[in-house]
Parts: C-alpha cells; structure tokens; sequence
C-alpha cells in the first residue's frame, strides 16, 4: 500500500479510477450475459477472479451461451489472453524484485490497461504507476461483474441492449489493426473462414480455425503501431 502515499501517485490513482469507470460498465454487461448464458453468480464472479481478462471471459460465456462446446470456449478464449505473455515481458522488469507470493499476483494483473498505463510512465514511476493502477482496475472489473451477475437474473439483456457487448468490444479490439496492411488481411482471412466454415462445424470451431489469421502477423509490418491498444476493457 506504500505505493499509494508515492509522490505522483493521486495523478495515477485519478487516471486509474477513470479507467476503472468503463471495467465497471463493461464487467457489469459481463455478468449480465453470462448470468443470462446459464452461469450462477458465483461462477460468474469467481471467472472474473480468477481470469481477469475482459475479451477471454466474453469469448468463452459467448460461445457457450451459443451452444458451443467448453473445448471450443477454451480455445477462443486462451489465444485472446495470448497477448498478455507478451505484456508479461514487458511488465517482468516492474515486478521482478517482489517476493514470489506479490509476483504471482502481480503476474495475475498484467493486462492491456495496466500495461499501457505503466508503460507511459518514465522508468521511475513505473513500478509505482503499475501497483497503484493495478488493484484499481482488478477491483473495478469484479465489482463491476457482481453487480451485472446480481442484476442479469432479474432482466432480460436485450431489453437493455446488453446483448450486443460481446460484437461491440470485439469491433473495438479489431478496429485499431485494421490502419495496418496486415491487420486487414488477418481480418479478411478471419472474417471469410468463418462465414464459409460456420455452416459445417460446430460451434466456436470456425472461430478457431480463423485465427490463423494471426500468423500475417509473424512478418514484421513498417506501420504496425508502437504503442498499446486498450479496449476499455481487461
């Protein structure tokens, strides 16, 4: 908690609980849908706990609530955590020197905001920016999904427009690759394998097999971006 008495930390905190604002909307449109897909509160909540990964949590309750399998669920939502290993890298230097218990939990919030947030910070601030931003957003993120979780058993989403969460976030994640060449050609190899595979698999297997598109990735682009791309959401 020292963090939080550092010089520069209120900057942090304030820039942090902005944040925290838009996990607390989308984590409560979380636990509405997955309420809605079947998932008791608890389930719903520990899945937040435990997870803490915005784009995974709605892959996955989306898939199921589909009537796909826990495998393809699975699948979907373990190569959208992929990119945090590489925030992981990035984030090693910040809490390597912490005690083993403080680097696991460290290593449990490592995500897009986190990232981007103690990634703006010159090399002084970083380990202060990280451990302030972090318990902000984690917090922000489960209450939200309690508060979606006891909400999403009285209502119906799509009376609220809640349904549409899952494509909105996801159009959001895809919009900043597409400026790239081969962002766009991992989004058309993508978007034309699923419209032609989704007749004749099961459900999130299509979604499987386009993420292949991934692998334009491996070939450096000159006008990839340098920097983060956050979503709003973990």
């Amino acid at each position: 908690m020292h963090y939080f008495r550092a010089p520069g930390a209120r900057r942090i905190v304030s820039a942090s609980l902005m944040v925290g604002v838009a996990f607390v909307i989308f984590g409560t449109s979380f636990g509405v849908l997955s309420v809605a897909a079947g998932a008791s509160i608890a389930q719903t909540c520990v899945m937040s706990l435990f997870v803490f990964t915005g784009a995974s949590q709605m892959s996955a309750v989306s898939v199921l609530a589909s009537g796909g399998s826990v495998a393809s669920a699975f699948g979907g939502a373990v190569l959208l955590a992929g990119r945090n290993a590489v925030y992981g890298l990035a984030m090693a230097p910040v809490i390597r020197e912490s005690s083993f218990i403080t680097r696991l939990v460290g290593a449990q919030w490592v995500i897009d905001e986190t990232t981007a947030l103690t990634s703006a910070e010159p090399q002084e601030n970083k380990r202060m920016t990280f451990w302030v931003s972090a318990p902000i957003l984690y917090a922000s993120w489960n209450i939200g999904t309690l508060i979606g979780a006891l909400v999403g058993s009285n209502i119906n989403p799509s009376d609220f427009g809640l349904d549409v969460a899952f494509p909105v976030m996801f159009t959001a994640m895809l919009a900043p690759h597409l400026a790239t060449k081969t962002g766009r050609k991992a989004a058309l190899f993508g978007g034309i394998t699923t419209v032609v595979l989704a007749p004749f698999m099961p459900i999130g297997l299509p979604i499987l097999v386009a993420s292949l598109g991934m692998l334009f990735g491996l070939k450096p682009s000159a006008d990839a971006p340098t920097h983060v791309q956050t979503d709003g959401a973990p």
